[in-house]
């Protein structure tokens, strides 16, 4: 392929007899996809099936990424917008933290090694 050229443009593809050209992969998902007035996307996945990434000819283009049980823990966009997020082993989002400032955080404290004073007198709290 040349600079600047699409696949279909590549192919010599005929969106009048053919139609719209789409590609998927050996799971069947789609992979890209292009109109005859050239505009195209294009998408990624792990080998879990999980889109971890996503570009279009208008220049946006998305990030993901998941942990490993699947749950997504960040998103990224070409905006500039982002989300990190962390699960419990149920998969409840216990963690939020975005671009726009926004901290949602739910996970479990521990008061492990925190000082206490009781009286006057200082206990160190530890884990039994």
């Amino acid at each position: 392929m040349k600079d600047g050229q699409t696949i279909g443009q590549w192919l010599n593809w005929d969106f009048k007899i053919n139609g719209d050209l789409d590609i998927r992969n050996k799971d069947n998902e789609l992979i890209y996809t292009e109109q005859s007035n050239q505009s195209w996307a294009k998408w990624e996945y792990d080998s879990q099936g999980n889109r971890v990434y996503f570009e279009d000819s208008t220049g946006v283009w998305i990030k993901y990424e998941y942990d490993s049980q699947g749950n997504q823990i960040y998103f990224e966009c070409s905006n500039e917008y982002w989300v990190k997020s962390e699960y419990d082993s149920k998969g409840n989002e216990i963690y939020l933290e975005n671009s726009n400032g926004i901290i949602i955080d739910n996970r479990p404290k521990t008061c492990e090694g925190k000082v206490v004073e009781i009286e006057g007198v200082k206990y160190k709290l530890v884990k039994q």
